[in-house]
């Protein structure tokens, strides 16, 4: 499905009925992995529209000179959303820079927040000023590196190789650009989800430590054994997570 946003065209797939929930990718993937790991847990929450976007750049979204730094491409994605959802409260899930996204649409409006999930978040977009755990081989065996492999076969060389990867460098390349011109901070008092991994060496676990004095009504997870591309070989743990988080939104008074 396609929602255009002046000249270019955003691609998103939908799912099911009911209340939107918005998916938001990490930096150059597309929206299958966000798909594929949410979507078994709507087996025992029916009534949400899923709702997967692919970002300016990636997947089957294409790029366009006017987005120029990461206040372009939350424009462009806050579009999209508002023309698929309508005036409808929506909750959203956003992984690595799709969190700092979704944090993105939440301080434009909170009001209209049913629930927001944070998975592997980046919150200091200045690699050399995040906290980061030391890189340790010893912790995965060959099973997980068995399982890390299919993933980067199905879903993340797939996704680079769709992805125009000169735009979407032109941005993460300079901190500048890559980073929101307004902190995104705001104060959202309904359901939160935050998931971080303990061996996470792209984003980490401290720096999402800050963001649950914004979110009361947060859960925050590391997962051991667990780096940035959580869940791999069991996502059981990270999916009993999200369905406590559907379940707290179903909950939640005004849902």
């Amino acid at each position: 499905m396609i929602s255009h946003v002046d000249d270019l065209p955003v691609y998103y797939e939908s799912f099911g009925e009911g209340r939107p929930i918005i998916f938001l990718p990490g930096w150059g993937n597309a929206n299958g992995e966000g798909r594929d790991i949410h979507e078994p847990v709507f087996g025992s929450h029916p009534g949400w529209r899923r709702i997967y976007i692919d970002p300016p750049g990636t997947g089957q979204t294409p790029s366009r000179p006017w987005i120029t730094n990461q206040d372009g491409m939350l424009a462009v994605l806050s579009r999209a959303v508002d023309d698929v959802v309508g005036e409808t409260p929506f909750a959203l899930a956003g992984t690595s820079a799709g969190a700092l996204h979704a944090r993105g649409i939440v301080h434009r409006d909170p009001a209209r927040i049913l629930g927001l999930l944070l998975r592997v978040p980046g919150v200091i977009v200045d690699r050399t000023q995040r906290t980061l755990p030391a890189d340790d081989p010893t912790v995965w065996d060959a099973d997980y590196l068995s399982a890390l492999q299919v993933k980067q076969d199905l879903y993340y060389d797939p996704a680079e190789a769709m992805a125009d990867l000169e735009f979407l460098g032109g941005i993460q390349s300079d901190v500048s650009k890559y980073r929101l011109s307004v902190e995104p901070r705001a104060r959202l008092e309904v359901p939160t989800l935050i998931v971080t991994g303990r061996q996470d060496t792209m984003t980490g676990y401290a720096d999402a430590w800050p963001l649950v004095d914004d979110y009361p009504r947060a859960t925050y997870a590391v997962l051991d054994r667990a780096g940035h591309d959580l869940p791999v070989d069991d996502g059981g743990l990270y999916q009993a997570l999200v369905r406590d988080w559907l379940t707290r939104m179903e909950q939640h008074p005004g849902a």
